[in-house]
C-alpha cells in the first residue's frame, strides 16, 4: 500500500497510506528506526452503539494545506452525517507529532461521540520488550524500551490529559490487540502491559447541532522520562495552536525563499514543483543524507526497504535542491565522512551513515572484486561542482578538496581497462547486472571533468590536465566501444571477457540519457540523437500517455500477463530533459512541458510521486514516495526554466539589436 503525505523535521518522519493511517514512525534518523514496523495506528468514531473504524464507510481525501508540511485530511462519513479534518504535522523545531482534529455535525441536533485513537509501537523495529503505561502525573500514556520513548497526551474540551485509556497485549497473527477494548465503546483503563502490546485512548465530545468540536492529539518524541516530560509541558504551555500555526508558517516560509517563474508555468506544475520540494524535505536527515524512500510495505517484496542513502539517488536529489537554490550543502559534508579510504562509494549506506545491507558480491569467479556502482562515486562529485557554481562557498569545499574530490578522482582514473580507456565494470544502476555501462561511463566523464575544474580552482593545473585527459580518453573510448554503428545507438552495456573479446548488451536502456546528462555528449550530437530517439519510439507506454519505460521487457512489478512494462516517472522525466537540452527555439520545449504536466496529472492528489505506475490503471506502484522522483521533478522544471528564460533574452536581444540598427 503505497505511503501518502509524509511529515517531519530531519529527526521524526511520518508517514500514512491510502486510508490516511499512520503506518511509518521514524526516529531518530529519518529511515532508521521504524517504531510502528508497517503497523496501523488506528482511528475510529463511537456514537449510539456502533464504532465506525477508518475507512469502512469513510470518504477520504488526502493532501496538504497549501505550501506547508501540515496535512489536510478529509474524513467524510454519510451515514454518521459527520466530517473529520485531520491537520496532522512535526513540529519543526521540536521532536512533537501533533495532530489537530476538527469533527463537524451535519445533524441538527447536539450528539455525544468518542473519537479512539490506538497506538501500534514496536520500539526498534521488534514488539519484543516494550512497556507502555499510564502516567497519573502527567495524566498521559508513556510507551518505551531502552532509550526511545513515546509520550501520548491530548487537549480536548478545554483540558490536558487522558480520561479513558487502555494498554494490553497484541497479536498481529490472530487479530487480538488493545485496539479491540474499544468496540464496546468503554476502554478498561488498564495501566500497563509489557511485552508485545499496544495501546489506546479516547476522546469524548459533544457536537453543537450543525456545529464543531476541536481537540489536539500529539506524541512527544524523546530518549528519556525527562525529555518527554519536557516536551509534554511545553506542548501545553506554547498551546497546541501555536505550534500548529509556527509549523505551517515555517514552511510556508520555506517554500517560497527562492522566487519561481510561476508565471511562465502551468498552475499543476508549480503546485507539484512546491510540493515536490516539501516532501524532498521530509526525507533528508539532519546529518546530511537524503533517503531514497520510506515505505516498509516494500519489506514484503524483498524482506528489505528503501530507507538508505544510495550516493546516486542522493547526489540527483542534491543537485535539483541547488538548482532550486536550496543550499545541499550538508549532503557533502556527509558523503566526505562515509567515503571508503580507497576514493569510492560502497553499494549504500544506512541513514546515519553505516554500511548497509547488500547484494553485491566482493567475490567473482573465484577472484576479489569491488562490489561497487562507479556512477555513485562519480555523481557526487559532478554534484558538488554544480553546487560550488552555484553557491561558490569555498569554506565548504577547502575541507572536502583532499578527503573526497582528490580521492574520488584518483580512483576514477585508476579504476579503468587501460586497453579500452574505459573504466572497469560495475554495477548498474538498477543493481541488476554487471558491465561497463553507458550511463556509468557517462557519470564518470562528468566526475573527471568536475574534478578538473576543482584542481584548477585549488591550483593544481597538471593535476587538472590529468583529470581532463583522462575524460577526453573515456570519451574518445565511447565512441570505439560504446556507440553500435549498425543499430545508430549506445549499447547499454559491454563486457569485457578474459580473452579479450567483447559481449554487447545492446537493450534499449532508458539511462542511455546519460550520454548528454552529464556532458560527455551534446544533446545535439548525432549519436545522442539517434539513441533517444530509440528510446522514445521503443519505450514509450503508450497506455500511459507519455510514460517511458525502464528499458525493453523490464519485468520489475510488472503482473503476469501484462503486456507492456511500467513507466517510471524518472525516466519519463529524463526524456524531458533531452526535450529542453536539444531544443533550438522555444517551440521546441513543449515536448517538455507536456511531460511535466502529464507527471503532474499523475501524482497523486497529495502530489506525492512513487517510484513507477501501472500503464492501465495509473495506480502507483512500489515505493512512495521516492525521494529521486521528485527531486528529477524538481530539476527538470529548473531546467525547463533556465531554456526558456535563454529564448526569452535571446530574442529580446534580437529585438533591441535591430531597433539599435
Amino acid at each position: 500500500m503505497p505511503r501518502d503525505i509524509p511529515i517531519g523535521n530531519g529527526r521524526v518522519l511520518i508517514a500514512f497510506d491510502k486510508d490516511s493511517i499512520l503506518r511509518e514512525f521514524y526516529y531518530p534518523h529519518v529511515g532508521e528506526e521504524n517504531h510502528s514496523k508497517g503497523e496501523p495506528f488506528r482511528f475510529g468514531v463511537w456514537e449510539g452503539e456502533n464504532l465506525f473504524w477508518i475507512p469502512e464507510g469513510w470518504n477520504i481525501s488526502r493532501n496538504y494545506l497549501e505550501n506547508s508540511l501540515v496535512t489536510d485530511v478529509k474524513l467524510v462519513h454519510d451515514e454518521l452525517q459527520l466530517q473529520i479534518t485531520v491537520n496532522h504535522l512535526v513540529d519543526v523545531t521540536e521532536n512533537i507529532y501533533l495532530k489537530k482534529i476538527t469533527v463537524e455535525n451535519f445533524r441538527n441536533k447536539e450528539r455525544e461521540i468518542k473519537l479512539f485513537l490506538g497506538q501500534d509501537f514496536s520500539i526498534y523495529g521488534t514488539e519484543i520488550g516494550d512497556t507502555a503505561a499510564f502516567q497519573p502525573e502527567t495524566h498521559a500514556l508513556v510507551h518505551y524500551k531502552k532509550d526511545r520513548y513515546f509520550l501520548i497526551n491530548t487537549l480536548a474540551n478545554n483540558k490536558f490529559g487522558l480520561d479513558f485509556f487502555a494498554t494490553g497485549s497484541k497479536d498481529k497473527n490472530v487479530g487480538i490487540g488493545t485496539w479491540r477494548d474499544a468496540e464496546d465503546g468503554i476502554l478498561s483503563g488498564n495501566p500497563i502491559a509489557q511485552g508485545s502490546v499496544d495501546s489506546i485512548i479516547a476522546i469524548a465530545l459533544t457536537l453543537p447541532p450543525l456545529g464543531k468540536e476541536i481537540c489536539f492529539y500529539w506524541i512527544a518524541i524523546g530518549k528519556n522520562w525527562e525529555e518527554v516530560d519536557k516536551l509534554n509541558e511545553l506542548v501545553k504551555k506554547k498551546t497546541p495552536e501555536e505550534l500548529f500555526r509556527r509549523t505551517k508558517d515555517y514552511w510556508e516560509l520555506w517554500v517560497h525563499k527562492n522566487r519561481l517563474r510561476e508565471d511562465l508555468l502551468p498552475s499543476k506544475v508549480v503546485t507539484l514543483y512546491k510540493k515536490s520540494l516539501l516532501i524532498c524535505r521530509t526525507q533528508i536527515n539532519q546529518c546530511g543524507s537524503i533517503i531514497a524512500g520510506n515505505d516498509s510495505d516494500a519489506v514484503q517484496f524483498n524482506r528489505d526497504t528503501y530507507s538508505y542513502m544510495w550516493p546516486r539517488d542522493g547526489s540527483l536529489v542534491a543537485y535539483a535542491l541547488d538548482l532550486a537554490g536550496y543550499d545541499a550543502s550538508s549532503f557533502y559534508h556527509f558523503c566526505g565522512k562515509i567515503i571508503e579510504k580507497g576514493g569510492y562509494f560502497l553499494h549504500k549506506y544506512t541513514p546515519s551513515g553505516a554500511l548497509g545491507s547488500s547484494w553485491h558480491p566482493w567475490l567473482k569467479g573465484g577472484k576479489p572484486q569491488l562490489p561497487i556502482q562507479e556512477d555513485e562515486t562519480a555523481l557526487v562529485i559532478w554534484a558538488l561542482w554544480n553546487h560550488y557554481q552555484i553557491y561558490k562557498d569555498l569554506d565548504l569545499i577547502q575541507p572536502l578538496y583532499e578527503p573526497l574530490i582528490k580521492q574520488a578522482a584518483d580512483f576514477m582514473m585508476n579504476y579503468r581497462d587501460f586497453k579500452t580507456g574505459l573504466p572497469l565494470p560495475s554495477f548498474d544502476l538498477w543493481e541488476e547486472r554487471q558491465g561497463i555501462l553507458t550511463f556509468t561511463v557517462s557519470t564518470v566523464y562528468g566526475g573527471l571533468i568536475a574534478a578538473s575544474h576543482f584542481a584548477k580552482a585549488f591550483g593544481e593545473t597538471s593535476l587538472a590536465d590529468e583529470y581532463h585527459q583522462g575524460a577526453q580518453e573515456i570519451r574518445k573510448a565511447m565512441d570505439l566501444h560504446l556507440y553500435l554503428k549498425k543499430e545508430k545507438r549506445f549499447a547499454r552495456m559491454i563486457y569485457l571477457h578474459r580473452d579479450g573479446s567483447i559481449e554487447i548488451d545492446a537493450t534499449i536502456d532508458a539511462s542511455l540519457y546519460g550520454a548528454f546528462a552529464f556532458g560527455a555528449y551534446e544533446a545535439d550530437h548525432p549519436f545522442v540523437q539517434s539513441t533517444m530517439e530509440q528510446v522514445l519510439k521503443n519505450l514509450k507506454v503508450k497506455s500511459s500517455g507519455e510514460g517511458i519505460a525502464r528499458y525493453e521487457n523490464d519485468g520489475y512489478y510488472r503482473d503476469e500477463g501484462q503486456e507492456s512494462s511500467n513507466p517510471w516517472f524518472v525516466t519519463t522525466l529524463w526524456m524531458a530533459q533531452y526535450f529542453i537540452a536539444s531544443a533550438k527555439k522555444k517551440e521546441d520545449l513543449g515536448k517538455a512541458l507536456s511531460i511535466l504536466e502529464w507527471t503532474a496529472d499523475r501524482a497523486l492528489p497529495s502530489g506525492v510521486l512513487a517510484e513507477q505506475i501501472h500503464p492501465e490503471s495509473l495506480e502507483p506502484l512500489s515505493v512512495s514516495p521516492l525521494t529521486w522522483s521528485h527531486g528529477t521533478y524538481i530539476a527538470t522544471v529548473q531546467q525547463y526554466l533556465s531554456k526558456l528564460l535563454t529564448f526569452h533574452q535571446e530574442s529580446a536581444d534580437g529585438k533591441n539589436s535591430s531597433t539599435n540598427s
